[in-house]
């Protein structure tokens, strides 16, 4: 085994535990993911096979050092590149040495990497990082570089263990391919974190991460979400078996109960003909009491018994069924012209954004991608297409349409506002607060969650708050504007979004890197800028 992980446990400072138990193996030249919902530890988990946190309880074996690419939250903005990749204190030796300070302690730290500047020099070029320079900070790099140059560090390393937390992170499209090839190129151990459904599908085993459990999935992502829909078809079926085995029982329980006082019936006037003493009489009738209430007292155990089946059969269903959001059909007829774009350009600093000017339209019920690279406009041209920004060159037509604009940072939602204030800040169809509470609920806002904060929300609860705040609003969008919406969520999420957009009846502007997001949600038209 190349990783072994026994009776893992981890419990926050706070007391509060977060998983524990977990058993996990990993074959060496495996390639493994790690799904679960946010929140769950996976990052955590990533980092305890690490060795950059320490279990509260069992241990975790290791055939080899892992190589670790982290999740970036600014933590590493501090560092150096050449700290980042791992080779600062290397290269300061051979350095040292080549200007004539060929000290013990320097050729110690060298241990012989001779070629060290070539293979770094080779690895940041095949990320296409060759511009930068080894001593500059991190925090001068964009999103997607800083990613890169960790990614970078295990072609320099090359490592038989490599755990990668959410690598595809503020990558464009280019630089993703180059990820997807380093995956299957790659003889190592790999373990990762992501979001990236593109990326899961090259993985050959996918683990599910629980607070009690690592479940294992003998295959990819899509085999994955068979097997899931495969759980959920038979909770369907044990659901339609024991609803029906219910009905069965209590109409059993009517018709004894029923046939039961008829015989006391008859037992009663049989009685009465025959003068009984009273007596043996009240016997018999005590009897039949006893027996009448030992009947109903099993088949009322019964009923409880399939009743609590049921309900946590049905909690089960809740917990695996995908949420499913239905967004209100615009009034727009399909066809319509929204936008019409001639020779468009957005200078600024004097030099036009795009080289070749746009010309393009786009009519109601179209679903259009905006591609390009970073920098390239496509935040400009959206603010063109919806009219908050005038072109400096050539001609744009805008009709009157109504958009929801879902931003990769969810700018709609005030931090300082509770969810239910948010929710109630866009109610302008006068919902009463009963039924507010009751969209919360079915969105999977329990009410524990209702006086949260927006600020202390995760990705995924921002945007299932936002496509709330859409439920509850007058205006049925005649567009959808997404700017890199699977940013941040987990996959569950992602499934979430990504059939509410399907089935959504309007136009759609997309602005994203998640090639599985896009044909999706049917993309039918690219506008590419360069």
């Amino acid at each position: 085994m190349s990783i072994v992980a026994r009776a893992l446990t981890y419990t926050h400072p706070d007391k509060e535990v977060l998983f524990q138990n977990l058993q996990f193996s990993l074959l060496k030249g495996g390639k493994a993911s790690l799904l679960g919902n946010n929140g769950v530890g996976k990052s955590t988990f990533l980092q305890l096979i690490a060795g950059r946190v320490l279990p509260s309880s069992g241990e975790v074996g290791l055939a080899e050092t892992p190589y670790y690419v982290p999740q970036h939250l600014g933590q590493y903005d501090a560092c150096t590149v050449a700290e980042a990749l791992g080779v600062a204190g290397q290269l300061q030796a051979l350095q040292a040495i080549l200007a004539g300070e060929a000290t013990t302690e320097n050729f110690s730290l060298l241990n012989d990497a001779w070629d060290l500047e070539e293979r770094v020099w080779s690895a940041l070029s095949c990320w296409h990082l060759q511009h930068l320079g080894l001593w500059q900070p991190l925090r001068a790099l964009s999103g997607g570089e800083k990613t890169k140059v960790f990614l970078a560090g295990a072609l320099i390393h090359d490592p038989g263990i490599i755990l990668l937390d959410e690598p595809s992170n503020h990558l464009d499209g280019e630089s993703r391919h180059l990820l997807y090839e380093f995956m299957e190129r790659s003889k190592a151990t790999i373990l990762v974190v992501s979001h990236d459904r593109a990326l899961l599908n090259l993985v050959n085993l996918t683990l599910e991460l629980t607070p009690t459990a690592v479940e294992v999935y003998g295959g990819n992502y899509t085999f994955y979400r068979a097997q899931k829909d495969a759980k959920l078809a038979a909770l369907h079926a044990q659901v339609d078996d024991k609803e029906k085995t219910l009905h069965q029982a209590q109409q059993k329980a009517r018709d004894v109960a029923e046939q039961r006082h008829k015989q006391e019936a008859r037992g009663k006037a049989q009685g009465q003909k025959k003068a009984l003493p009273r007596i043996v009489a009240g016997s018999l009738k005590s009897k039949a009491q006893q027996s009448s209430a030992q009947l109903k007292e099993a088949h009322a155990d019964k009923i409880n018994g399939i009743t609590q089946d049921l309900q946590q059969i049905r909690a089960q269903l809740q917990a695996q069924q995908l949420l499913k959001i239905d967004l209100a059909k615009p009034d727009l007829h399909r066809g319509k012209t929204l936008v019409e774009a001639q020779a468009l350009n957005f200078t600024y600093a004097k030099e036009p954004l795009w080289q070749a000017p746009l010309t393009f339209q786009v009519r109601s019920g179209d679903r259009v991608r905006i591609a390009g690279s970073n920098g390239a406009g496509k935040s400009t041209l959206l603010k063109l297409m919806t009219g908050s920004l005038s072109p400096t060159s050539g001609k744009i037509y805008v009709a009157d349409f109504e958009y929801f604009y879902i931003d990769q940072d969810y700018s709609l939602l005030n931090n300082e506002l509770t969810v239910f204030e948010q929710v109630q800040r866009f109610n302008s169809r006068g919902l009463l607060e009963h039924e507010l509470k009751t969209v919360l609920h079915y969105q999977q806002f329990p009410r524990q969650a209702w006086d949260r904060k927006c600020a202390g929300l995760s990705g995924g609860e921002k945007l299932k708050l936002l496509l709330c705040c859409l439920i509850v609003s007058n205006n049925a969008p005649d567009v959808l504007i997404l700017d890199e919406p699977t940013n941040n969520l987990d996959v569950y999420s992602q499934e979430v979004l990504t059939a509410t957009v399907k089935d959504f009846g309007g136009s759609v502007l997309l602005i994203s890197h998640d090639q599985y997001f896009v044909n999706a949600i049917g993309v039918d038209t690219t506008i590419q800028l360069a």
